[in-house]
């Protein structure tokens, strides 16, 4: 597999530090609100990577954090009269249920909160102060960016540029304006935990170092996040850690480009903000995971209703897809494959192969998309009745197989009442006898009931409106 690094810039062949084995982590939201539709879009992408990276029999330890001391979790909990514990409790709860619709694959994610890690924190800047890589002024703590070695290696930033274009306070209390904060002071009234600096809480590029070090160890595979992330946050973690441990931080570092809304940066002044929440009052969440793969995850993306409604169209073609070869294996023929459909069987593992190729060329869910497209064209165009099960079930194990890796068509048929099912069975008793005016009359109860029926040369198909 070639990953895009964005370390140098150009598709590398994806090596693991061990054998068999993928570690990730992904920068995961503060949590002092509701998730938006920008947030959505590296939990989907990175979980489709770990799903792909699952697929192809590696194991993945996935870790998602999330920042749950803040300034701005701090300001909203006193907004409110109450704790920085409660507000954050109640926006991972939040998220935990948007990541259910999104299908994000929670049984394999490790969640880690700051708050849990201040110890080690407390160890790790302890560890840079005693190589000369931070100093305490006051109780706050700082990294001195001059012991960083390649700072800017990342995000590709100058050093000079960026301190001839810092501005300092008076109160500047910083050795140099780039230096950035390991430990903050505690203001009053704030929460805060005991150091050797004094009373406080850390600050945010910390965290990440430390709860990656911590659960994945001083090198690992895969650091992820959206672009905006490479400049300070990624940049940040690089400088503190390299310098304490002296090895690479990641070898791989993946960002996913930003998405606007109605050809804007989203914003709450412009309107144009949006949450999970609110987008699934109008849409199923899948057709937003699904409007989330069907973009190269490093190119940048539009969101719009218009945009949401031709995906959900897209996302139904897949579907009644799915829907024919369900019906198929009840009624196609049960026998072995003849020549013609050997050489059938052949273009269906093409469509395989095509996929994986897709997903193994820097995560092209785009192209993947492209693939299920082609198989549900090709089952709709030669399959019927008369084919072979066999080759049925192979073309629907397929489609569910690699439909999985992309988190899609996981929805399952609700069971109709036993009185709709009878109605349908009457009704195509009667056209079979004839009796048109029985089949229409039987049609339009059916229709009362919310019940709409397709007559297709494949049989009777039924969706609920």
């Amino acid at each position: 597999m070639k990953i895009y690094n964005t370390l140098t810039r150009k598709k590398e062949e994806f090596m693991p530090v061990v054998e068999g084995q993928v570690s990730m982590y992904i920068c995961g939201p503060t949590v002092y609100n509701y998730i938006h539709v920008g947030n959505a879009r590296p939990m989907v992408i990175f979980d489709t990577l770990r799903r792909f990276f699952m697929y192809r029999g590696y194991n993945v330890k996935y870790i998602s954090n999330f920042t749950d001391i803040d300034d701005r979790i701090i300001n909203r909990a006193n907004e409110e009269n109450t704790t920085f514990n409660d507000i954050s409790e109640r926006y991972i709860k939040a998220l935990m249920e948007d990541a259910k619709g999104l299908n994000i694959y929670e049984e394999k994610t490790i969640h880690p909160k700051a708050t849990e890690f201040i110890q080690p924190m407390i160890e790790f800047i302890e560890a840079l102060i005693e190589k000369g890589a931070a100093y305490n002024v006051d109780g706050n703590v700082y990294f001195n960016i001059d012991s960083a070695k390649d700072y800017g290696k990342l995000s590709k930033k100058n050093i000079e540029d960026l301190m001839s274009g810092a501005r300092i306070e008076v109160s500047e209390e910083k050795n140099n304006p780039m230096d950035f904060a390991l430990w903050k002071k505690a203001k009053e009234g704030e929460p805060y935990w005991e150091s050797p600096w004094g009373n406080g809480r850390p600050g945010w590029h910390i965290e990440c170092s430390v709860m990656s070090r911590t659960l994945l160890g001083d090198t690992i595979d895969i650091h992820a996040g959206g672009e905006d992330l490479q400049f300070p946050h990624h940049e940040n973690e690089i400088a503190q850690s390299e310098t304490l441990t002296e090895k690479p931080f990641a070898n791989y570092w993946m960002h996913n480009g930003m998405l606007n809304v109605e050809n804007q940066k989203m914003s709450k002044s412009l309107g144009n903000f949006f949450t999970v929440k609110e987008i699934a009052e109008e849409f199923d969440l899948e057709i937003l995971r699904f409007f989330l793969l069907s973009a190269h995850y490093r190119s940048p993306m539009n969101f719009t209703r218009e945009i949401m409604h031709q995906m959900e169209n897209a996302l139904e073609r897949l579907y009644n897809g799915k829907k024919n070869l369900e019906y198929l294996l009840e009624n196609a023929e049960d026998r072995e494959l003849n020549k013609e459909e050997n050489n059938l069987q052949d273009t269906v593992e093409k469509f395989k192969k095509e996929f994986i190729e897709s997903m193994e060329d820097d995560l092209n869910t785009a192209d993947a998309i492209a693939s299920l497209f082609e198989l549900v064209k090709f089952s709709n165009s030669n399959l019927n009745e008369k084919s072979s099960k066999k080759l049925v079930q192979i073309s629907y194990d397929l489609l569910l197989e690699l439909s999985n890796v992309l988190g899609i068509l996981n929805k399952k048929d609700e069971i109709l009442e036993d009185e709709i099912l009878n109605l349908i069975e009457k009704r195509t008793m009667a056209r079979k006898n004839k009796d048109f005016k029985l089949a229409d009359e039987i049609r339009d109860m059916l229709k009362e009931k919310g019940i709409v029926l397709e007559d297709a040369q494949e049989g009777v198909k039924w969706k609920r409106i």
